[in-house]
């Protein structure tokens, strides 16, 4: 943008985060429009949750074909469920072809946000205190990066290795150990199967089951890929497959009882062929509806639980010790190393770190910690112009690729960006954010993640603040174009009037 260097921006867009969301912005700017941006990264590496995520085991449970731009699709994928080095891998190819290091800047954590009204734009600071200015800011900072420890006491007494599984420690080798893990989720249950013929015990330690899928996944041989490669069309059929399989079979989550009781039968069924101990198959099988908690895929865990130096403890913790933990009852492990497999702050935008100012000194993240996270399509906020959010409050999935979920979003704000005039901002409406998510709310009563379990997908009150409430096409549909009867436009003081 140039003229004026005190009234214009130094860039048109600001992106935050380089992750996949963060990425693929960049990747559409590049291509759709003219406009200058910058994406801050406050590692030195791109990938977002697929860089820092490195346990034994780390991979993707949504399809590889379908966990992937709809506009850099692969035909090598090695198979049908890849691990995070792939993953990395891919993410690493796509910031090179579309030569997007030339846009990022590494090692920049942003701390602080601040909508100008004078001027209509954005200052954002950093953690060495420097500041730039930005007309819009994109916030793609991931719904999967502040772990979660839980509440129990003395954790900071253990003497041994101790660190959440997404910091997983890389000079810890397992081997000959005994390790505790704590928390039997999506990550749990993929790193519990791959270092379990390495310890000399294995405890588990479960709250709360969940349900597991047998896994459909498969390797791809030369043959596949070449044909792939050479048949483009075939891997954008491929992933139509893969798509809606997942949304036909997604309609059980949104009240369709049919599905969910097939979905449990296959569920408890797996469960059947692969435990044959009737006390173990009744510590794994889950007390509530399929669907309320997420949805595992594992052909190994259930085998692992059964090798003799691994046991499954279902006894609450009362404490850890300087040994190891303590069970309510009294009975004690002591262990050499304690993973926290206990997930991520994902409801209630805590620990980000960075404060956001809007309009007439609001501040973003101490209304959502009253009200619970809300967003309109989980992209823009009343009172705070400009600031667009990929993957934002309730624009989560629980049945299919979030990928999908992000390219709608940045289709939103492309044609956001394109309709905000340079003397203009554009902000939602208040009421028009209330009347989305009173609706949203309301739809959200009707799907199995309200039948009564606790989960992530909830802040501490109950509130589902995660999830869209049904098929992914509904929301691209939505999500096609902005309406501007939504927005209020509000003219940028000149810079004669700011003189008078």
């Amino acid at each position: 943008m140039k003229g004026d260097p005190v009234r214009n921006p130094q860039f048109h867009t600001a992106i935050i985060g380089a992750g996949f969301a963060g990425l693929g912005a960049g990747i559409r700017l590049k291509q759709s429009t003219n406009h200058s941006f910058i994406i801050f990264e406050r590692a030195s590496d791109v990938g977002g949750t697929w860089r820092d995520n490195t346990y034994p085991g780390c991979g993707c449970d949504v399809p590889s074909h379908l966990y992937s731009f709809s506009f850099e699709r692969n035909p090598s994928w090695s198979r049908s469920f890849s691990k995070q080095p792939e993953i990395l891998d891919y993410i690493h190819r796509c910031t090179k072809k579309y030569a997007l290091n030339d846009h990022i800047q590494y090692n920049t954590e942003i701390k602080h946000l601040f909508f100008d009204e004078n001027k209509g734009y954005w200052r954002l600071t950093d953690q060495h205190g420097n500041m730039i200015t930005a007309k819009t800011v994109i916030a793609a900072l991931g719904p999967l990066n502040v772990p979660v420890f839980p509440k129990i006491n003395g954790r900071e007494n253990f003497e041994g290795v101790n660190f959440h599984s997404s910091e997983w420690d890389s000079k810890f080798d397992p081997t000959g150990k005994r390790v505790a893990i704590v928390g039997t989720g999506a990550s749990a249950i993929q790193i519990v199967p791959s270092i379990a013929d390495k310890v000399a015990q294995l405890t588990v330690f479960q709250r709360t089951p969940p349900w597991i899928m047998p896994k459909k996944d498969k390797q791809y041989g030369s043959f596949t890929k070449n044909i792939f490669q050479q048949i483009p069309v075939l891997t954008w059929l491929f992933r139509e497959m893969i798509y809606w399989f997942m949304e036909a079979r997604g309609k059980g989550f949104f009240g369709n009882e049919t599905i969910l009781k097939i979905a449990t039968w296959v569920a408890k069924m797996h469960i059947k062929k692969s435990i044959a101990d009737p006390a173990l198959r009744e510590k794994v099988t889950p007390a509530y509806q399929i669907g309320c908690k997420r949805v595992l895929p594992s052909n190994d865990y259930y085998p692992a639980l059964q090798k003799p130096n691994v046991e499954l403890v279902t006894e609450p913790i009362n404490h850890i010790s300087k040994r190891g933990v303590v069970g309510e009852d009294g009975s004690q492990w002591h262990v050499d190393a304690i993973v926290y497999a206990t997930g991520f702050e994902s409801a209630e935008y805590k620990g980000r770190g960075m404060t956001v100012i809007g309009r007439g000194g609001r501040n973003l993240l101490g209304e959502w910690e009253k009200t619970g996270p809300e967003a309109y399509y989980g992209v823009t906020a009343s009172g705070y112009p400009g600031l667009l959010f990929i993957l934002g409050p309730n624009s989560g999935l629980g049945h299919n690729s979030v990928i999908h979920m992000m390219e709608s979003q940045i289709n939103y704000i492309l044609d956001y960006l394109d309709k905000v005039p340079d003397n203009k901002y554009l902000d939602l409406k208040t009421p028009v954010q209330n009347s989305y998510n009173q609706e949203l709310q309301k739809k959200l009563k009707d799907t199995v993640w309200a039948s009564g379990c606790n989960s992530w997908y909830q802040t501490s009150s109950g509130k589902n603040t995660t999830l869209w409430y049904g098929p992914t096409y509904t929301f691209r549909k939505l999500t096609k174009r902005v309406k501007l009867a939504d927005y209020e436009s509000v003219k940028v003081r000149t810079k004669e009037k700011e003189m008078a």
